[in-house]
């Protein structure tokens, strides 16, 4: 096993930074290794906000649901879909109609695009020996993010990464196997035999929820999705891409 397979199979979330920032070495090869995450057809439909003003770094933590370790890390990052720079280069070429941007196809280009780059950036900081861990919060007051970033038209915080020097060992949490995940040639659909893995899965996450939390959690892993999928969220999301030029047709 190389060393860029046991990076990638060692992944773990960290939640807890020492009040250390980022280097701007770091910075920059975490954004220049990012960059080179593929892109669909070169489009390159994705800008990346890097967040260092601690003032903004506390807005964001609260509108990311009171999340301590948004404010508190080396950097934060937020990723976005972005084809503000495409309608600039139009206007290069003299073309004066509006581009097709309207489309639900270009909002998932560019939500790809800048989730690419954000992977790519993950891995970038943890071969640094730096700890991440990725927030979708900051979708839940998309309108108040997008506020406070100053994000034109097309731009949408897809997710933030905070990254940092680490102040906790989590370990890894033990992933589906890989028969629930890994289909051949077809998508497989023995429910029954699916139910029994997913059971024998449930007592693997709840004994390591129990030897995390010295007893305080045991949550089975159907449980624990059941009820997060239950109950809608960031329900004004729909509205505001349309606001934002997306998801029109």
């Amino acid at each position: 096993m190389n060393e860029t397979i046991k990076l990638l199979q060692n992944h773990a979330s960290i939640r807890a930074f020492k009040d250390e920032e980022l280097t701007e070495e770091q910075i920059n090869t975490i954004v220049k290794s990012a960059q080179m995450a593929p892109t669909s057809s070169f489009l390159q439909a994705y800008s990346i906000i890097g967040i260092r003003n601690q003032e903004i770094k506390e807005k964001l933590s609260v509108l990311a649901g009171n999340q301590p370790y948004v404010a508190k890390n080396g950097h934060f990052f937020v990723f976005c879909a972005d084809f503000h720079r495409h309608t600039l280069g139009a206007e290069l070429e003299n073309y004066n109609e509006p581009l097709a941007l309207d489309s639900t196809e270009k909002f998932l280009i560019g939500a790809v695009d800048a989730t690419l780059a954000a992977q790519n950036a993950v891995i970038a900081a943890e071969s640094l020996g730096l700890g991440t861990v990725y927030i979708g919060g900051i979708r839940s007051n998309i309108e108040e993010v997008s506020e406070l970033l100053e994000l034109p038209k097309h731009v949408i915080p897809i997710v933030g990464v905070a990254v940092g020097f680490p102040d906790q060992d989590p370990g890894t949490k033990p992933r589906l196997p890989m028969e629930n995940v890994y289909h051949q040639d077809q998508y497989q659909q023995n429910n029954e035999i699916l139910k029994i893995q997913l059971t024998s899965y449930n007592e693997i996450i709840s004994e390591y929820y129990n030897d995390r939390t010295n007893g305080v959690r045991k949550d089975r892993w159907t449980e624990q999705t059941t009820r997060m999928l239950t109950s809608e969220k960031r329900v004004t999301l729909k509205n505001f891409l349309a606001q934002k030029g997306y998801l029109l047709k």
